[in-house]
């Protein structure tokens, strides 16, 4: 066995100068707010979407790039699929200095008068995933950052996207825990409710990932929120890739805005942003 190799903690497996065991990232490597969408092609084309951009690292499903959007840094990480992913990512996100992430991916719509195609910003996030829980207690809300939430707003109405802003549902599955029969159209009783339970509630999407990012982000002191492009819309039983584009070129703005407020906040001195 290598003799550093041997040297690393079971518990803490980081290696040398702080590099992360699955991100394979270390301390300065990524500036800025840090996007996360699960595939790692879609964090290519986030990269290549900048002005100047350079790869950092690929292992696994963690695909990671650093550089800059309208002048400020920016970066991006794939979490692959799903909360367990993500919540590696985060945390080896944080271990390096991160603080600010913005997930940009796809989602499900639930309620009438959402288009595909359409984008979706949320606010907080209803945890049907088995990750959160391990962290904090199935009553602890899932929130997103108001001022990421206010800059994808902007981002939205600047651009003349067509947005929706509201609470998202996060499962670890992608057909049952979504209402969507399995293998052999295999189902159980409770697979039929909760859609049709979820929109009673008002819930606006059902996605993967948002429930432990915006939770994570609050027990650490991080900014979250999330923007993602309708490719399912559950009232009518489409399906189409769109959106993807426009949800990726919101986000760059938002970060454009965030780094203005960043900057007001600093000139002020105000530990929140508000209307100056």
């Amino acid at each position: 066995m290598d003799k550093e190799k041997s040297k690393i903690e079971a518990d803490k497996p980081v290696f040398e100068e702080g590099k992360q065991y699955h991100i394979e990232c270390k301390p300065g490597d990524l500036k800025g707010p840090v996007f996360l969408p699960g595939d790692p092609e879609r964090a290519k084309r986030i990269a290549e979407s900048w002005e100047e951009f350079k790869e950092i690292a690929t292992h696994r499903q963690y695909y990671s790039y650093t550089g800059k959007v309208h002048g400020v840094p920016v970066s991006v990480t794939s979490t692959g699929i799903g909360t367990p992913a993500c919540e590696i990512a985060i945390t080896e996100l944080l271990n390096i200095g991160c603080d600010t992430f913005i997930r940009v991916g796809s989602t499900g719509a639930l309620q009438p008068g959402l288009e595909l195609g359409d984008l979706i910003i949320n606010t907080g996030a209803v945890k049907l995933e088995g990750s959160s829980v391990h962290y904090v207690p199935e009553t602890f809300p899932a929130i997103a950052n108001y001022e990421i939430v206010l800059a994808l707003i902007e981002a939205c109405e600047s651009l003349g996207y067509t947005y929706h802003v509201g609470i998202a549902a996060s499962s670890s599955s992608f057909y049952l825990g979504q209402g969507r029969p399995g293998y052999n159209d295999y189902k159980i009783s409770k697979t039929d409710t909760i859609v049709p339970d979820l929109q009673k509630m008002g819930v606006l999407n059902m996605e993967m990932e948002a429930s432990h990012i915006f939770t994570l982000g609050q027990i650490f002191g991080a900014r979250t929120g999330a923007i993602c492009a309708v490719y399912a819309n559950r009232v009518t039983n489409e399906f189409g890739t769109l959106g993807e584009k426009e949800a990726i070129t919101a986000a760059n703005y938002a970060v454009k805005i965030l780094a203005e407020m960043d900057e007001e906040k600093k000139n002020k001195g105000t530990k929140y942003w508000h209307r100056m």
